[in-house]
């Protein structure tokens, strides 16, 4: 564990400075330190309402949230979200699910620039109430509050652009993440005995991390860094398992 304060710390900031809550991330570095799955998804959920809480709190203030756009998806995430965290899954398909999920924000970084205002499109109500309960269960499972998936699917639609989709994405995260844990709590919740640390080294990397990424980052070189170290990790995880 010489390193997993300082990768976590990282993790926190990287994902926070682009409006993430970072469970994909955190839920990765858990896997290579090698800490059993059901300890893995309310570990990373509970991280996860913390930073993504941060994150939403400087982006609105930054006036880059949507209500109007958000809602439809919470609408469609919560329920199915919570469904999800009652859904328990083998160790190893765990592991390979989280790894191809982590590839989609290295996508997102890569292919799905920001939108010009003139190719902005108006958002579809019932498609983004289906994609966000279709977003909700696999997030609930997985154990992630969904943000690595919703950001592209904005992006790509073009209904907002990257400061919108960070500050929608950021509450997202945190309402599925509420929803999550307590379908896990249903089955019962197993919390890592240093929870309280990894909170504290969360939060601390959160704050620094969305204060700069809403108010003083051109996105650009941490975008590059992020999607570097996801590719990292979804290739160990998909590779080694």
């Amino acid at each position: 564990m010489e390193y997993f304060y300082i990768i976590l710390f990282v993790i926190a900031f990287l994902y926070a400075a682009v409006g993430h809550g970072g469970a994909s991330g955190y839920l990765a570095l858990m896997a290579l330190y090698h800490i059993a799955p059901e300890e893995m998804k309310p570990t990373a959920l509970l991280l996860n309402l913390f930073v993504s809480g941060i994150s939403f709190f400087q982006y609105y203030r930054g006036k880059h949230f949507l209500w109007k756009t958000f809602l439809p998806f919470a609408l469609g995430s919560i329920p199915f979200s919570f469904l999800g965290g009652m859904i328990i899954l083998d160790g190893s398909i765990y592991k390979k699910i989280l790894g191809f999920l982590l590839l989609l924000p290295v996508a997102r970084l890569l292919f799905f620039p920001n939108p010009k205002e003139g190719e902005m499109k108006s958002q579809n109500f019932y498609l983004s109430l289906l994609i966000g309960a279709s977003i909700g269960l696999i997030s609930g499972m997985i154990g992630i509050g969904g943000g690595i998936i919703l950001s592209p699917v904005l992006l790509l639609l073009k209904w907002t652009n990257q400061k919108q989709t960070a500050a929608i994405s950021a509450l997202f995260i945190f309402v599925n993440s509420i929803s999550g844990l307590a379908g896990q709590f249903t089955k019962g919740i197993i919390f890592n005995s240093e929870m309280l640390s990894y909170v504290l080294v969360a939060l601390f990397g959160g704050i620094l991390g969305a204060y700069f990424g809403a108010w003083r980052f051109n996105q650009t070189i941490i975008k590059n860094l992020l999607r570097t170290v996801l590719f990292l990790a979804a290739a160990k995880l998909i590779i080694g398992g």
